[in-house]
């Protein structure tokens, strides 16, 4: 693979903002796009037009279309870990033999709900999901999107182990009435499979007389997940070419699926299909994850931006960027290039963000007036779901739109603590509603978007080693077998008495 060649790009004029617009009347067309029912606006980012030449000139250089191909067609584009990455297959959109053991899964996992649905596992009414990661970050977010009307099942996701995040989800739980659904991919992650014990002990000292009889595994270890103690007949595989922080789309969406109805599950589906066959067949400079990946480019690369920033203005949205985090930080939080080489440009930068209108009387002050330069993705919706006045909805949007006005047009003023710089770049994301389809093009648009910026920054996408380390340590300091610093020394006695 080619070593990034940055010096067409870090040549790029740095025009304001202002006079991009004034240079090109057409610069709004050139810079919005509309897919699957999402509006995107790149227009108040620095993105000049030979910005965007530059960029694609880059992607043809790093052949960003040989493997955007490449991973649609289900080749080992995961080149450290020699896998495929195919959860766009669980979507149909893959090899055929993928999609075809996908589309099997699903109809596994759906005959499983209309099961629980029959009440053949008993009357079911609480649904307790126990991962970590990719395993609880998407099915939390679809759950809290798409199901605060839902009176189906209640739904309660635990991740962490602290156990106080368990007592917190059981506590209105009748464990006679509960589900268990433990997602591991390997059906081995310390975190979760402590909570699904604690889990199994909880409804045990409940009076549940076969607490397993009530587990369902989603796991692409199903021979772990038997020796544990899962009825065959209730573990939901999926495949090992499926990375955590991308499996909501496969068994991992189980609680989402049971919760949300499984017509929302397949909605969610298709759109996530629409956008992939939008990123599939679009050509690069009107390609809606494209585009949105040569902004960010831009700011790590040319403005040497370290952070950008999301804000959803919609309540709905609100763990959308918990979600990212996981998204583009494991992804792309890298510093050795494909080859195994050094990395000595920027790579991913720290995800952050917040919902509005909460933020803006948070951490606003620093976008607007602040000595960092922020990259800001502005999210909302058009449709409201709530039942209060149209002012709420209208206030919510007016703030939101007002504040890319602002951050780019900025306000002079005789007192400089008064006065706003502006010149600062904001992306809009505008949803016509948020339902399954919108949020699941959405969230793969994310995911493409994060594959682009991986290829043209000529690192691997698809692997987390950095997240090994620290546990691997936390085994040993456990176990007894590892000897630390005199810092590390001193807390684990001063915590553990260790």
């Amino acid at each position: 693979m080619p070593t990034p060649d940055w010096s067409p790009i870090k040549a790029l004029a740095q025009t304001p903002l202002t006079d991009l617009f004034a240079d090109d009347p057409d610069r709004l067309a050139f810079l919005t796009a509309d897919v699957a029912g999402i509006h995107f606006d790149w227009s108040k980012t620095h993105l000049a037009r030979e910005a965007v030449e530059a960029f694609a000139a880059h992607a043809d250089a790093m052949d960003l279309a040989g493997k955007r191909d490449a991973l649609f067609a289900g080749e080992a584009i995961n080149v450290t870990e020699g896998r495929a990455v195919e959860h766009s297959a669980q979507r149909g959109e893959g090899a055929p033999d993928s999609v075809a053991q996908a589309r099997a899964f699903h109809a596994r996992m759906r005959a499983l709900i209309d099961a629980i649905e029959a009440e053949a596992l008993g009357p079911i009414r609480h649904i307790l999901h126990v991962g970590i990661g990719g395993s609880a970050l998407g099915p939390d977010l679809l759950v809290d999107a798409l199901g605060r009307e839902s009176d189906r099942y209640d739904v309660a996701i635990v991740s962490n182990v602290d156990g106080l995040a368990l007592e917190e989800a059981v506590k209105d739980f009748d464990p006679q009435a509960t589900l268990l659904a433990v997602a591991s991919k390997t059906f081995t992650t310390t975190e979760t499979m402590l909570n699904a014990e604690s889990a199994i002990a909880w409804m045990t000292e409940g009076g549940v007389a076969d607490p397993y009889g009530q587990v369902v595994a989603l796991t692409a270890s199903p021979d772990k997940a038997i020796a544990w103690g899962v009825d065959e007949t209730r573990i939901l595989p999926f495949s090992e070419s499926v990375g955590g922080r991308y499996s909501l789309w496969s068994s991992i969406g189980f609680p989402a699926a049971l919760g949300l109805g499984w017509d929302a599950f397949e909605e969610l589906l298709e759109g996530a299909a629409e956008m992939d066959r939008h990123f599939r067949l679009t050509p690069l400079r009107q390609n809606a994850p494209v585009l949105a990946a040569f902004a960010d480019l831009y700011y790590t690369q040319v403005r040497g931006c370290e952070t950008r920033g999301v804000f959803a203005y919609d309540e709905r949205l609100r763990l959308l960027p918990s979600y990212l985090q996981q998204l583009e930080m494991e992804s792309n939080g890298k510093r050795v290039t494909v080859e195994g080489e050094p990395v000595t440009w920027p790579t991913a930068p720290i995800t952050w963000g917040g919902v509005g209108t909460d933020a803006q009387h948070a951490v606003f002050q620093l976008l607007h007036q602040g000595t960092h330069l922020v990259p800001v993705e502005f999210l909302g919706v058009v449709e409201p779901e709530d039942v209060q006045s149209e002012a709420h909805h209208r206030q919510l949007l007016l703030n939101m739109l007002a504040q890319g006005a602002a951050l780019m047009k900025g306000k002079g003023h005789e007192d400089a603590a008064r006065a706003y710089p502006g010149d600062r770049p904001s992306s809009t994301l505008l949803l016509d509603t948020l339902e399954p389809r919108t949020l699941g093009a959405l969230i793969a648009f994310y995911e493409h978007r994060t594959f682009v910026n991986a290829v043209l920054l000529g690192i691997n996408a698809f692997d987390q080693f950095g997240v090994e380390l620290g546990k691997e340590m936390a085994k040993a300091a456990d176990a007894g077998d590892l000897d630390f610093d005199a810092s590390t020394n001193d807390l684990l006695s001063r915590a553990l008495g260790a």
